[in-house]
């Protein structure tokens, strides 16, 4: 896609900054002609994750085709059309869609750049190349426009707000933790909202996740966990990492695996990443521990390995928005206690920038295999301070001086 005009540019910043989540697709010149755009990565992943329509299950051919109501946006109108979503009878069957009508109630060209918008189950599209946005939101006069922003943009706060009061009223006085454990601030908070312990890989309050962390440990933050695919991994298990490249620690009487890679630098295991975006794969792999003549170390063996998109469709959906909660604890009669100190509340991760900070080492992968407790583990961690290159969305609520 061409890069974003000066209007563009300024009604995707209004976007964002009204909290709504859209992809954008260019209407190319033979697409006009045609009636058929090609429905790119960003898109299908949208599509999917809003669960309007996947078309990694869609069969190809005409007998297949999906077709969804559709309203076009304009400053001052709603215009209801419908979508078509297929994979025609070709090669690969390239995913294709088209919003139909669009010629009729818009000024269209070649090149332009549209949003779409999927809100409670309906697909909206809207021209970000000639309508603007801020200027029909700040009209006196009601629009289907302004008030599809608003309904958004309200519900997205009524949640942080709800749950930003029960945690003002709930823990920001001393209060004791349910075990002490690494894991004990994190399950308190989770018990007093209510919140059951589950494996789901969903955020933990009506949409928002939430990181619970004592100040002096705030050197690594998990991001989530995710095991490697085994289909594209040569070694097809956690425990076939373990017999390679495992040892006996202090206390167990069999092999485990504890080891923090980073990426382009062996660890004490000569294990570490590497980011092979041309193909859209992270590696843990096997390294020599001398260092080449170049600086770099030369890959001996693949281990493992993840599909970027995967990891950044985890990212997208643990971390749309959460709360970064920090706590002050103290100790008494052997038991932890702790009050809410800080809560960094970030929204809207960017996905290529997570590449970019997994290759300079400041997002690690932690390998906690074989384990006394029993459950492998493949966590994902980001440093403190690169926080803010992921999730440039973010505001800081003190709770020190209420």
């Amino acid at each position: 896609m061409r890069p974003y005009n000066a209007i563009e540019t300024r009604n995707v910043k209004f976007l964002v900054d009204k909290q709504v989540e859209f992809t954008t697709i260019q209407i190319t010149e033979t697409g006009l002609k045609k009636s058929i755009l090609d429905a790119t990565s960003p898109v299908r992943a949208y599509l999917k994750e809003k669960k309007i329509h996947d078309y990694g299950i869609q069969p190809q051919g005409p007998e297949h085709k999906h077709v969804i109501d559709t309203y076009i946006l304009t400053e001052t109108a709603l215009h209801l059309t419908k979508t078509s979503l297929y994979r025609p009878v070709t090669k690969k069957g390239d995913p294709r869609l088209w919003v139909n009508k669009v010629r009729d109630v818009e000024f269209l060209h070649a090149n332009d750049i549209f949003a779409l918008i999927a809100y409670k189950n309906i697909l909206y599209a809207l021209n970000l190349t000639t309508v603007d946005i801020e200027k029909a939101c700040h009209s006196p006069i009601s629009t289907p426009l302004k008030d599809l922003i608003s309904d958004i943009y309200n519900e997205k706060n009524s949640v942080s707000n709800e749950l930003l009061g029960l945690i003002k009223d709930k823990m920001s006085d001393w209060m004791p933790a349910k075990i002490l454990a690494d894991t004990g601030i994190g399950r308190t908070v989770e018990s007093v909202l209510g919140i059951d312990m589950n494996p789901s890989k969903m955020p933990d309050y009506k949409g928002i996740e939430l990181k619970s962390h004592r100040e002096a440990s705030k050197v690594r933050n998990t991001l989530f966990t995710q095991a490697p695919e085994w289909s594209i991994s040569r070694l097809q298990s956690g425990r076939a990492i373990v017999e390679k490249y495992g040892y006996v620690p202090t206390g167990y009487t069999h092999k485990s695996l504890h080891v923090t890679l980073i990426a382009n630098k062996p660890n004490q295991q000569g294990l570490g990443l590497l980011l092979q975006s041309q193909i859209g794969v992270l590696e843990a792999d096997e390294f020599a521990m001398t260092m080449s003549d170049d600086g770099t170390f030369k890959k001996i063996n693949d281990v493992a390995a993840w599909q970027l998109i995967n990891l950044h469709d985890r990212l997208l959906t643990k971390h749309h928005e959460t709360f970064w909660i920090d706590v002050e604890t103290k100790k008494e009669a052997g038991r932890e206690f702790f009050r809410v100190s800080e809560i960094l509340h970030t929204k809207n991760p960017i996905p290529s920038q997570f590449d970019v900070l997994l290759d300079q080492g400041q997002i690690t992968v932690d390998f906690l295999l074989c384990r006394n407790s029993g459950g492998d583990t493949y966590s994902f961690k980001i440093k403190a301070k690169a926080r803010p290159l992921l999730f440039p969305q973010s505001n800081i609520y003190n709770l020190r001086n209420l």
